[in-house]
């Protein structure tokens, strides 16, 4: 059984490696998304991770990695609630709630916020007429959010389902367009000018699956997030960071035999294919004391400025708070908390 176990995981992380590899050569860019505040993770755990969550079950929090993982939640309720410190003094923060009535018989139904404020800007327009070149049109701020509405259910004792239906919001002011360009006998040009509201309300849906061998604790994971129509501000057209992930984990401790305390080492793997840039290998450590204490540890491939990252949590009776830290290169470091609540 250990050989078996210790071949699959081998093989997935073998896998993983040549993928790795196969692609760190090439940074052509794959193609253009937006919305890229979609793709940013506030859950705490999660970041220290390295975002590997794929095959995880983590309740509420699942909306964001894989709905599936959503399925079986064993508390009636679970909610969650996240502040993210991001690059650029960018604000990201997050809240989950799922509810799973009748012992989850009849699903998981979740709800999901992401909210981002992008900060205050100082706002300027081109003046050729003016001493500086520009009249100074004062502060405006952006901001952007996402509400979500999420389902999973175990259909077996090993595979379950999950699906979510998103509808985003952003909103990146206003700006002057120039319309009917003419040119007069002498050759001057002139224009009329009109204002251009930057907002857009797509829908994005995201869907996944879970199955548990039987092997152990060993998990398959698969999640397919941000999926959309093409969107488009003024001519250039884009679509949702369309991301497909697969991912194995598995409480390696299992290998060791009977233990003298309640303690984990869950191992978890991701290798995601995202539209706009080269594939990734993420691989999550966590280790968890008397189910009270954890430590945790990530690795992202394919990441020029946040490799590394690194977290910890405690919980008890109900209640959790998770923290992790990650070097982020020239811009310094990003830091995240998550507070969670089940009952």
């Amino acid at each position: 059984m250990k050989k078996n176990i210790q071949r699959i995981v081998g093989g997935f992380l073998m896998g993983c490696l040549l993928l790795s590899n196969g692609t760190a050569q090439n940074y052509e860019k794959l193609a253009q998304s937006g919305l890229q505040f979609l793709s940013v993770v506030s859950d705490a755990r999660a970041a220290a991770m390295a975002e590997a969550m794929t095959s995880l079950r983590i309740g509420s929090s699942a909306l964001f990695f894989n709905p599936a993982g959503m399925a079986g939640t064993p508390s009636f309720i679970d909610a969650t609630a996240s502040i993210n410190r991001w690059i650029a003094d960018i604000r990201h923060n997050t809240f989950s709630l799922a509810i799973n009535p009748f012992n989850g018989d009849y699903g998981t139904v979740g709800f999901s916020l992401q909210y981002v404020d992008y900060g205050d800007f100082y706002g300027t327009r081109v003046n050729t007429a003016s001493p500086q070149g520009y009249d100074d049109i004062g502060i405006f701020s952006l901001n952007a959010s996402a509400v979500g509405v999420g389902y999973a259910k175990q259909l077996t004792d090993r595979f379950s389902v999950g699906g979510q239906v998103r509808w985003v919001r952003q909103d990146l002011g206003e700006s002057l367009v120039a319309v009917n360009i003419r040119t007069d006998t002498s050759g001057t040009r002139s224009a009329d000018k009109t204002t251009a509201s930057n907002k857009l309300s797509p829908v994005v849906f995201d869907f996944g699956t879970q199955f548990r061998t039987g092997i152990e604790s060993l998990v398959f994971g698969m999640s397919a997030r941000n999926f959309s129509t093409e969107y488009k501000y003024a001519e250039e057209g884009f679509q949702a960071p369309l991301v497909f992930t697969l991912g194995i984990s598995m409480n390696v401790m299992d290998l060791a035999g009977k233990l003298p305390l309640d303690q984990s080492l869950y191992l978890s793997i991701d290798a995601s294919h995202h539209r706009d840039h080269p594939e990734q290998v993420k691989v999550g450590l966590e280790y968890k004391l008397m189910n009270t204490l954890s430590l945790r540890g990530g690795y992202v491939s394919n990441n020029d400025e946040s490799k590394f990252s690194f977290g910890a949590g405690v919980s008890k009776f109900g209640f959790a708070f998770d923290y992790s830290y990650t070097p982020f290169g020239v811009f310094d470091k990003v830091q995240r908390v998550t507070a969670r609540f089940s009952l």
